[in-house]
């Protein structure tokens, strides 16, 4: 039997569980069982459950549905469970480095005790200082164990259920399990508490508790909170039941009516009904008020007084309900003009248009990436839908001929994102842009992430000083309704990088919708128009952005890598998007595709990539061609940066760490050879899931249209893909 059972729910955030369980088999004490809870067998987190109990034989996943809640998630645990104690930990959380060690100290130290109380840290995960909530609770607990009325403050109702190790046979001996429904936590400490003998304290956090951004869900509106109610009855009357000394008794309740004040005091918690459920608090405050309970003094106990005597009237008065709305100026942008902040003022005022949508790619860089392959199926199957893309001023003579623009900071351009009713992105709209209720916002993204994204980017001072405000970011996030994803490692990882309420649209990356549907025609036209020589193999070097470096620099001598790679290599060289221009000296054989607005014709145009750490990798290998990575700074990289997932071990082909270990690769043959494509094959199964040329159609239908998912085309399995062909396998053949 194992010392210790952890059970983690993993409702919501697959994209965070590797990290709570890693957290938890990172421990130096190693006897225990990890037990993640998934919704079903095929959920996103199951496949990373499924994962770690590959590795490691102690992790032993189980199921509940999500109709069950968390309660039945922890329920489902603890039926499983073997450990002689019991611990929760949220899935998005993480155990500390040597929390079980102390716990397993403290156990022994307190001689089997049935609850063993511990302090956590609780921390804004995106950026801010922790604090420990349960120090001030704890430290005035008595040293050894002992019995609860010793210390009777000290309830299970005020702490989280996962701040708390639980002797597993004192669990069963009493029934004990999460009470149905919301508030699960709240019931819970309640159950214990009036059911537990001996208990201890340990003054030391053992839990990271990372705090979601939007607040704890139980604050958000709905009928949900009327669960707060039953939760209070229900440890009350056990109580009652139990014949709770006074002391006890009294603490219990005063700090389970202190949380139900809490929501009395909040009418815009409850859509409706405030007044059935001051009265049924009323109700049950009268009901199971101990006898000699004393009121606290001051204006707590003047809205216990009024709720005692069911006074709804001057309880609403008492606090000052009736508050005047915020006025939608103070939500305004503050452009430079004030003429140009009172048109879009007025604009706002205005009915949204339906058949209005604004596109934007690169904060304005031009025609491209997803939102221009959604613009262009939109015109097909939406043609009903005003659209207008978004670009800079020096950028409007690049878009196509037919695309209505309107340029970034015009009064138009604020005129149209004021009325538009769905707005669509590859990047974020500007800081003052208003989410008007109505509007649907989608961001598609760019890329897979390798590198850190978001808010994960905030242990990383090099770039968390270039990115600004983890809060402002997180204030654009609450705009989107829909993120698109690729991959379900896409998934995940916008999860942890974007937390928010939005849907995730695993719809594939509607600009990589051509890698599959471009024909032989179509790779010799872009070739031609990009200057590459009949017969030569062109090879596409692609280099991501460097944060610590100043300007684009290409880390390559391209033109000793043409002479060593062979007669007939040509490179086409394209710099990361911040940069206008590469750097192609020194050669005819270098052609500078930088300024080309199209990534995807550039990638039909090659024979094979180079690249060293640009998502780019994660789009060609679509195309199935040949992918080498030169990483020659892989380690500065990782550190300054930050990634995902260790490039070197799992690379779609080919690394090279030195320049002539990549013109050695070339001119040898390795890029193509019969690893390389086994290599290529692993990554393409993880990373090219969606891709299968109908994602622009998906988004359209979905977004546009307003088709429900089980209407949409299923994504076609990989296997049977046939990407469009590359140029030198047309010559070969």
């Amino acid at each position: 039997m194992p010392r210790f059972s952890i059970i983690v729910p993993s409702h919501g955030v697959p994209g965070r569980l590797s990290q709570a369980l890693d957290s938890v088999l990172a421990q130096s004490f190693g006897d225990l069982e990890l037990i993640p809870v998934c919704d079903s067998p095929d959920a996103p987190a199951a496949a990373v459950a499924a994962g770690h109990a590959g590795r490691d034989r102690r992790v032993v996943p189980v199921n509940s549905p999500p109709s069950a809640g968390l309660s039945g998630a922890r329920n489902a645990g603890l039926r499983a469970a073997r450990g002689g104690y019991v611990l929760f930990l949220d899935g998005d959380d993480l155990l500390l480095p040597g929390a079980l060690a102390a716990l397993d100290q403290r156990l022994t130290e307190t001689a089997g005790v049935d609850v063993l109380y511990a302090e956590y840290e609780r921390v804004p995960w995106w950026e801010g200082e922790p604090a420990n909530p349960a120090a001030p609770l704890l430290a005035k607990a008595p040293q050894g164990a002992f019995a609860p009325g010793a210390a009777p403050w000290l309830t299970g109702a005020q702490l989280p259920a996962w701040s708390a190790c639980y002797r597993r046979s004192f669990l069963t001996e009493h029934e004990l399990t999460f009470p149905e429904g919301h508030f699960t936590d709240l019931g819970w400490g309640g159950l214990v508490t009036v059911a537990a003998g001996r208990i201890a304290v340990l003054r030391r956090a053992v839990i990271r508790h990372r705090a979601r951004r939007q607040g704890s869900r139980l604050n958000a509106p709905g009928p949900h909170q009327r669960d707060l109610l039953d939760q209070v009855d229900r440890v009350l009357r056990r109580a009652a039941e139990r014949g709770l000394p006074a002391e006890r008794a009294g603490a219990l309740f005063g700090q389970l009516f202190t949380q139900v004040l809490k929501t009395v005091s909040r009418p815009e918690r409850l859509i409706e009904g405030h007044r059935a459920f001051f009265r049924r608090a009323g109700r049950l405050y009268r009901r199971h008020r101990p006898a000699g309970y004393r009121m606290p003094g001051g204006s707590l106990g003047t809205q216990h007084r009024l709720l005692a005597a069911g006074a709804y009237t001057p309880f609403r008065a008492l606090r000052g309900v009736n508050r005047v709305a915020a006025g939608m100026l103070r939500r305004l942008p503050k452009p430079r003009m004030l003429r140009t902040r009172l048109r879009y003022a007025r604009a706002l005022r205005r009915p949204l248009d339906p058949n209005l949508a604004v596109y934007c790619a690169y904060w304005g860089r031009g025609y491209a990436c997803n939102p221009a392959a959604i613009h262009a199926r939109a015109r097909e199957l939406a043609p009903h839908i005003r659209s207008v893309f978004l670009v800079e001023a020096d950028q409007a003579h690049t878009v196509p001929e037919g695309v209505e623009y309107a340029v970034i900071g015009s009064h138009r351009y604020w005129e149209v994102l004021a009325r538009a009713t769905y707005l669509i992105n590859n990047a974020n709209f500007a800081e003052g842009v208003v989410k008007r209720p109505g509007s649907t916002h989608l961001q598609t993204q760019h890329g897979t992430p390798l590198k850190k994204m978001g808010v994960d980017q905030s242990t990383y001072p090099v770039v968390a000083a270039r990115s600004g405000s983890f809060a402002k970011l997180l204030g654009r996030v609450d705009r989107w309704d829909f993120n698109l994803s690729s991959n379900r490692h896409s998934t995940q990882m916008w999860e942890r990088a974007f937390p928010g309420s939005y849907e995730q649209l695993e719809y594939g990356y509607p600009r990589n919708d051509v890698y599959v549907t471009a024909t032989a025609d179509d790779v010799a036209r872009v070739r031609r128009e990009l200057g590459v020589p009949d017969g030569a193999t062109a090879v596409l070097y692609a280099p991501t952005h460097r944060d610590h470096a100043t300007g684009f620099e290409p880390g390559l001598d391209l033109a000793a890598f043409c002479e060593a790679a062979g007669d007939d290599v040509v490179v086409l060289l394209r710099a990361h998007y911040f940069y206008d221009r590469g750097t192609a000296r020194g050669s005819d054989r270098i052609i500078d595709v930088t300024a080309h607005r199209s990534a995807e014709d550039v990638c039909l145009a090659a024979d094979a990539l180079i690249t060293d750490y640009s998502s780019i990798m994660f789009d060609y290998a679509n195309l199935d061609r040949p992918i080498v990575v030169f990483a020659d700074d892989w380690e500065v990289y990782r550190e300054t940066r930050g990634v995902y997932f260790d490039l070197m071990a799992e690379a779609p082909g080919p690394v090279a760490r030195t320049p002539e270990e990549l013109a050695r690769v070339f001119r040898e043959g390795e890029y193509r050879g019969a690893e390389s494509a086994a290599r290529r094959a692993v990554f393409r199964e993880r990373f090219c899931e969606f891709d299968d040329g109908r994602a622009a159609e998906r988004v359209v239908r979905r977004v546009l249209l307003g088709e429900p998912p089980e209407a949409l085309p299923p994504v076609v399995p990989l296997a049977e893909r046939v990407p469009a062909p590359a140029a030198a396998s047309l010559v070969r053949s």
